[in-house]
């Protein structure tokens, strides 16, 4: 396979799973067992082109936040994304501190997509007999931005995942709130995290392919936009539940892959 195609590949699969409760990470780590390893540098470049597609979709929303302040609605709801993102932050810290580091098998990423499978079809049938509510409490902020950890720790967890079902477990139970507040946390957090990865490795981009981290960058925007689109129109009339099962199939493909030793 052409090193061109194998980076359109990995812009593609970045830029489907990165908003979609099926984890990027979990996704490119078992790819690149197949399509060779990357560089720090262009992780970070395709994760840029995700987040930035984000930003054009929420645009007026993020807009509206920052300079209507003075309205009580936009000046709760940004304390309380503030709120998420500093949990976020103190946690992300804190592992840091400890030495965290992502697994190199497969098998921890099996097990996180597999189980995360099964948790949103409890989640799901639990929220069911919840009252619809849209309204983001301090309680949301707080377990939202606190999940937000597991997705790093836990490479297969999916960080928009996590969060969304945080949302609803913590009361915001309809979809489309639970994912926008989910999506709209994600868009510092991710910021700040690519902005740490990219100065960590900035001394070390000689020799970089600066054409495929350009290519990579260009299509998960592109495949990350059109992803984000159909999710915010797939949740307005639908559960989760195709996701669970994308998960449980893939995890128990992938668990026994490893015990064949196909995959490491």
């Amino acid at each position: 396979m052409s090193d061109t195609l194998s980076t359109a590949i990995l812009g593609i699969i970045e830029g489907i799973t990165e908003f979609l409760p099926i984890s990027s990470t979990g996704h490119l780590l078992i790819a690149e067992q197949w399509l060779g390893e990357r560089s720090e540098l262009f992780n970070v470049a395709i994760q840029s082109g995700a987040i930035l597609a984000l930003v054009l979709i929420y645009r007026r929303r993020l807009l509206n936040l920052l300079t209507r302040c003075n309205e009580p609605a936009h000046r709760d709801y940004l304390a309380k994304l503030t709120v998420a993102f500093l949990t976020t932050a103190a946690g992300a810290y804190l592992a840091t501190r400890l030495g965290w580091k992502l697994p190199e098998s497969v098998v921890p990423v099996a097990l996180a997509t597999l189980i995360g499978g099964i948790l949103i079809l409890v989640i799901e049938r639990y929220v069911a007999g919840k009252p619809a509510s849209a309204t983001v409490t301090w309680n949301v902020a707080f377990w939202v931005g606190l999940c937000q950890i597991l997705a790093p720790v836990f490479p297969g967890a999916s960080r928009s995942g996590c969060t969304i079902f945080a949302a609803m477990l913590a009361g915001l139970t309809l979809r489309p709130a639970a994912t926008e507040f989910a999506f709209l946390v994600g868009i510092p957090t991710m910021f700040a995290a690519t902005g740490y990865e990219f100065l960590k490795v900035r001394g070390h981009s000689a020799g970089e392919d600066w054409q495929a981290l350009t290519v990579g960058f260009v299509i998960s925007g592109v495949v990350a936009f059109i992803a984000v689109k159909w999710l915010l129109r797939y949740v307005q009339s639908h559960r989760f539940t195709i996701f669970a099962w994308y998960r449980i199939v893939l995890g128990s493909i992938l668990l026994a892959l490893v015990m064949q030793g196909t995959l490491r």
